[in-house]
């Protein structure tokens, strides 16, 4: 055999291997810049620790009290989180599973505290997740210096104090001079208004292939909102009255308007948060949470609209086209984890008699979606293409159809009338953070057995709150 053609076979040999010989990644990480890799986070490692929340509170109770029950606070016992957490170890290793830890309890992963999932024996600044002093110890970031040069996958640099132990507080104000008092050294940082903060942890890519699974950051970034300087912070940071007027005026809000609240449209974590908080006798936190509850409910029921448009020809009714309009949203509708989100239509159209002639997107009794409903989410494939929901399997995506913010997706049915006959179109625009299978798969993983009741009181998985976010009834007189 001829060396050329020996070479040829060999080339052949690694393009076509099958799943027993894995791939190079494409992304290569300076694990030595990078030490907790695939996390990118970075530690300015002196004498100095992390402060727990609780001891933050002492001085500033009224932040304290906004940030609890938070998606932040959270981030880390959402019990849904450590479902997946724990299959992504399972099925990945902890070397993969490290990405999601790294922006889910970042303190406590530079520390070396996190081992995998569950929850037993940890720290309380393990267990308060993205705490007051993530947040006020980010010196800066290393974005320019990622991989593919941007935010991604917690590119933040943590700098809780200097190297005398003393401690150092990074935040949107100019220090007067009792800011801190004897307790920390105030540092003005620019970047805690901006939505550069954000990015790290809210754009979030497959760890061997750069895959965007997130892109929250992303959205943002090629919206009408980046342009007109509306950052993360004027809408999550903020009530539902001044988050409207940031979304619909693009003005950003005054310093005194800002709040620890960090709202966000995970629902399910809300009432499992009250739920936990009801099982222990803390009222106030299950009220504070419940609170957050209905401010997320506002802001969906206030992102989107829709609208009906008949389309004849012939002389008669021949379909209808829905268009759902993202009006409020800074990022795409929905974000985030898209290929396991659902926004969806549910559609039913009536004739003069009451007799339903279209019928689509109403869950059944456990809550599962029919076939051919129409969703407004993404599609994640594995590296041979395989439907995959999985984070770190999902390589590519075979669609997307969330809608940007400020845009719309208009979505048609077949609908055939005689000219004469009117029809009642009632739409709605529904909304849940995953199906419901997947969640109960993922809470049924979390390696804690009987955590629901031990927890939160329950016995049974419950369902995930669907949300009609908007809706609207229009009769269609066909001429």
């Amino acid at each position: 055999m001829k060396p050329s053609t020996i070479v040829l076979l060999t080339v052949a040999a690694l393009l076509f291997a099958g799943p027993g010989l894995a791939a190079p990644p494409y992304m290569q990480t300076d694990t030595a810049f990078y030490p907790y890799a695939p996390s990118l986070l970075k530690w300015e490692k002196t004498g100095a620790d992390f402060t727990e929340p609780e001891t933050c509170g002492e001085c500033h109770p009224e932040k304290y009290e906004q940030w609890q029950g938070s998606m932040h606070a959270m981030a880390f016992q959402d019990p849904i989180y450590q479902g997946e957490l724990y299959l992504a170890v399972t099925k990945a290793g902890h070397d993969t599973a490290r990405q999601c830890e790294g922006c889910h309890t970042p303190a406590a992963v530079v520390k070396g505290e996190i081992k995998g999932a569950g929850l037993k024996g940890l720290s309380p600044l393990a267990m308060a997740g993205v705490s007051c002093d993530v947040c006020h110890s980010v010196k800066g970031h290393t974005h320019w210096q990622t991989p593919y040069h941007q935010p991604e996958n917690g590119s933040l640099i943590l700098s809780p104090g200097t190297a005398d132990q003393e401690l150092t507080k990074y935040g949107p104000l100019a220090p007067d001079e009792w800011c801190g008092e004897e307790f920390h050294a105030c540092v003005e940082s620019k970047l805690h208004t901006s939505s550069e903060l954000c990015a790290s942890c809210h754009q979030v890519f497959n760890h061997r292939t750069h895959t965007p699974l997130e892109a929250t950051y992303q959205e943002w970034k090629n919206s009408p909102y980046s342009t007109k300087s509306i950052h993360c912070q004027d809408c999550h940071m903020v009530d539902t009255k001044t988050f409207k007027r940031s979304a619909d005026e693009l003005v950003r809000p005054e310093l005194a308007e800002y709040r620890h609240f960090f709202n966000g449209a995970n629902l399910f974590l809300y009432k499992m948060t009250a739920l936990a908080a009801e099982k222990n006798g803390n009222k106030d936190l299950a009220a504070n949470a419940l609170e957050k509850y209905e401010m997320a409910l506002a802001r969906l029921k206030a992102a989107a609209e829709l609208a009906v448009f008949p389309v004849y020809r012939n002389g008669g009714l021949a379909e209808i086209r829905i268009r759902v309009k993202n009006i409020r949203a800074g990022h795409n509708l929905p974000t985030s984890l898209t290929n396991i989100r659902q926004m969806w239509l549910e559609v039913t159209a009536a004739g003069p008699d009451g007799k339903v002639l279209l019928s689509t997107g109403t869950p059944d009794q456990k809550g599962k979606l029919a076939k051919g409903t129409r969703i407004f989410n993404t599609r994640g494939q594995d590296g041979n293409l395989n439907f995959s929901i999985y984070p770190w399997e999902i390589e590519t995506f075979s669609q997307n159809e969330t809608i940007p913010p400020k845009g719309f997706r208009e979505v048609v049915y077949g609908l055939a009338l005689k000219k004469g006959i009117p029809v009642t179109v009632h739409a709605k625009l529904r909304f849940r953070q995953a199906a419901q299978e997947i969640a109960e798969k993922l809470l049924r993983l979390v390696p804690d057995p009987g955590h629901l009741e031990k927890i939160y009181g329950i016995k049974e998985i419950p369902l995930l709150p669907v949300i009609d976010m908007t809706e609207t009834r229009v009769v269609i007189n066909t001429p």
